[in-house]
């Protein structure tokens, strides 16, 4: 009885340890939005982002107008464009920031429709 003791807890520790662990954490999600006005954010739980951790990202943008794009550029080359000119609605994807200094933006009036964060 003892040695079928010791194999029932050695069985349910390694099966503790392979697991999923509940812990894991999401994507912190992030929230982008372009118009219908000249109007571009970048906020994480309603409040502008300033400042980020390096690590993957839910990023979801609102784009309202036809006129209207969302971009984004940051170290090492990195430069997307989430939503077109002639886009509207609503796009989710799944971004990797790394260190450094990013810019958001409007391509066709970026003069003026623009934001920056860091992350470190």
């Amino acid at each position: 009885m003892p040695r079928l003791r010791s194999a029932l807890v050695v069985l349910g520790a390694a099966a503790a340890v392979a697991a999923p662990s509940a812990s894991a954490a999401a994507p912190v999600k992030l929230v982008g939005t372009v118009g219908p006005g000249f109007t571009i954010t970048l906020t994480q739980g309603g409040k502008k982002v300033r400042s980020l951790k390096a690590g993957t990202y839910t990023l979801t943008i609102t784009d309202a107008a036809t006129f209207h794009g969302w971009s984004l550029d940051g170290p090492n080359g990195f430069a997307k464009d989430f939503t077109a000119v002639a886009f509207t609605g609503t796009k989710t994807f799944t971004v990797t920031l790394k260190k450094g200094a990013y810019k958001y933006y409007c391509p066709p009036h970026e003069g003026s429709m623009f934001g920056k964060f860091t992350v470190s």
